[in-house]
């Protein structure tokens, strides 16, 4: 479908639109049930498809949640792994204990990088994975990983990341665009987070019109930065805290990510610019070929070293680079991070009663 002219898409987002609509309207009337688990769930998602800086935002509302002292549970569709329709459990809390392609390539990341901190489970129906993990890992607080059109579970906080630099996905549903929904459906949001604020002069504009769609919700404001780039051997950020690697220069890019552009603006905030990009599709898995190529590619350009994402850096894993690959890790941070953090404890705390919670 990729190789249709984009207009020719446009007849199947109009019955994309219908269908979605549909679905929304009979959850509204409760025609299709919504279920509850017995813990406080908080929900991170968006409005469009792939790149928002949905994954940081997850783990960034996950960290501050574990600093109450409570037992988190991530919950995960999982998209790109090899059983779609099987539970992994990728993290215990403790234990990573799946690999990428059993977990898909984000869980697996953030169990990597939420290990000891919170438990990862990739599961399509996230209800039945949160009652397994209350029954078996004494779960208290979920989130909900790319929840917003998950309407089948109750959510007690509804947090959507909006991308300052494409919010609204050319402006088109899928698949002639990137919209998974209306933006009409933003009015479901209890908080909004702008996210790449710092990316885009017109993100006050953007400001205003979320506003207009979510009249009387918060809205924050986030950048994004490189917190450290590594050596892609070394496998886990936990024990490399602010480690900035220095690149051998000239440097060559690659990544299979949502917003490829977003990288490259990353690299060059870090200091570097590429002198090649490659550019997979999202959650690509890698073969030997593809590392060859990318590695003729940067060569042939005159880089001594490649920089890729750590997204992309849990597939890699196994091959090996004829010159050195390093992972760019980024961070998320947030403007009024107080009263964000604030109302995600709120949210809990005042949960603690209903839930029978000491």
């Amino acid at each position: 479908m990729s190789g249709l002219h984009p207009i020719m898409l446009a007849p199947l987002s109009v019955l994309y639109g219908a269908a979605t609509r549909t679905r929304l309207t009979l959850y509204e009337r409760g025609l299709l049930p919504i279920s509850k688990l017995a813990a406080p769930v908080i929900s991170v998602g968006n409005i469009t498809t792939g790149g928002t800086g949905k994954t940081p935002l997850v783990e960034f509302v996950t960290r501050a949640l574990a600093l109450k002292g409570r037992k988190i549970c991530v919950l995960t569709r999982g998209y790109g792994r090899e059983n779609a329709g099987r539970r992994v459990v990728v993290s215990d809390g403790k234990n990573i204990l799946a690999d990428e392609a059993e977990a898909g390539d984000e869980p697996r990341l953030l169990a990597e990088n939420l290990q000891g901190i919170a438990a990862i489970i990739s599961d399509a129906d996230r209800f039945a994975a949160g009652q397994w993990a209350v029954e078996n890992l004494g779960a208290e607080v979920f989130v909900l990983d790319d929840g917003f059109q998950h309407l089948r579970l109750a959510r007690n906080l509804n947090i959507v990341a909006i991308d300052a630099t494409r919010p609204w996905g050319e402006g088109h549903l899928l698949p002639w665009g990137h919209l998974r929904e209306p933006i009409s459906g933003l009015a479901r949001a209890d908080c909004v987070i702008i996210t790449r604020a710092d990316d885009m002069d017109g993100a006050s504009a953007l400001r205003e019109e979320v506003e207009r769609l979510t009249p009387n919700k918060p809205i924050f404001s986030s950048q994004m930065a490189v917190r450290l780039i590594r050596k892609l051997e070394d496998n886990s950020i936990r024990d490399l805290p602010n480690q900035r690697l220095e690149l051998a220069q000239p440097v060559a890019a690659f990544c299979g990510i949502g917003n490829p552009a977003s990288f490259s603006t990353q690299l060059k905030n870090a200091g570097y610019e590429a002198v090649c990009a490659t550019f997979f599709p999202d959650h690509h898995r890698y073969n030997m070929v593809d590392v060859n190529n990318v590695v003729k590619q940067a060569k042939n350009a005159g880089a001594k070293s490649l920089v890729t994402t750590a997204k992309d850096a849990v597939k890699l894993r196994g091959f090996s680079f004829e010159i050195p690959c390093y992972v760019l890790e980024i961070g998320i941070s947030i403007e009024n991070e107080a009263q964000f953090l604030e109302m995600l404890w709120s949210t809990v705390s005042a949960e603690r009663f209903q839930y029978g919670a000491s």
